[in-house]
C-alpha cells in the first residue's frame, strides 16, 4: 500500500511539472488608446475609470498577468477567460464597434454587472478592488440608455 502511494505521488508530481511546459500565450495586442472606450465616453460620467479597474483584464488588450497565471493549470483558466472575454467586448476596441453595437454591449454589460455575473465571484476573490459599488455598477447602466455616450462626450468636452 505505501508503494503505490509513493508511486502514485511520483505520478502527480511529474504530471503537474509537465503540465508547466503548456504555456498559453500572454501577449497582449498592441493598444491605439483612440480606439478605447475611455476615448470615446470621455472621463465625465467615470465610466473609463471604472471599466479600467474592473474589467481591464478580460475585456480589453491591457490584461495584467500577475505571477499565479504563470502557474498551470491557473495559466490556462485565466488565457481562456481572456480569449472569451475579448471575444465578447474588447473595451480596447470599442471604436470598431457600430454605434448599435456599442449600445447593445453596453446594455448586456449592464445587465452582467448588475445581476452580479461580472466581474465573476473568482476574480474579485483574486482582485479585490475590482468589485463594483452600487455607484460603479449605476454609472454602467446610466452609460448603456440611448443617448448617454452623445451626452456623456458633450459634458467632456464642454465643462
Amino acid at each position: 500500500m505505501r508503494k503505490r502511494l509513493k508511486q502514485a505521488a511520483v505520478a502527480v508530481v511529474v504530471v503537474i511539472a509537465a503540465a508547466q511546459l503548456i504555456r498559453p500565450s500572454q501577449a497582449n495586442p498592441a493598444t491605439d488608446p483612440g480606439r478605447a472606450i475611455q476615448a470615446h465616453v470621455g472621463t465625465a460620467s467615470g465610466l473609463g475609470a471604472i471599466l479600467d479597474r474592473s474589467c481591464r483584464d478580460c475585456h480589453s488588450n491591457n490584461t495584467m498577468w500577475p505571477w499565479y497565471t504563470q502557474i498551470a493549470p491557473a495559466s490556462w483558466l485565466w488565457a481562456y477567460g481572456v480569449r472569451q472575454g475579448r471575444k465578447a467586448v474588447n473595451f480596447s476596441e470599442w471604436a470598431a464597434y457600430s454605434p448599435d453595437q456599442q449600445l447593445t454591449l453596453l446594455a448586456a454589460t449592464c445587465k452582467d454587472v448588475a445581476s452580479g455575473k461580472m466581474p465573476g465571484s473568482a476574480y474579485t476573490l483574486l482582485r479585490p478592488t475590482a468589485r463594483l459599488s452600487t455607484q460603479d455598477i449605476q454609472t454602467i447602466c446610466d452609460a448603456a440608455r440611448p443617448g448617454a455616450a452623445d451626452t456623456a462626450n458633450r459634458r467632456a468636452s464642454h465643462p
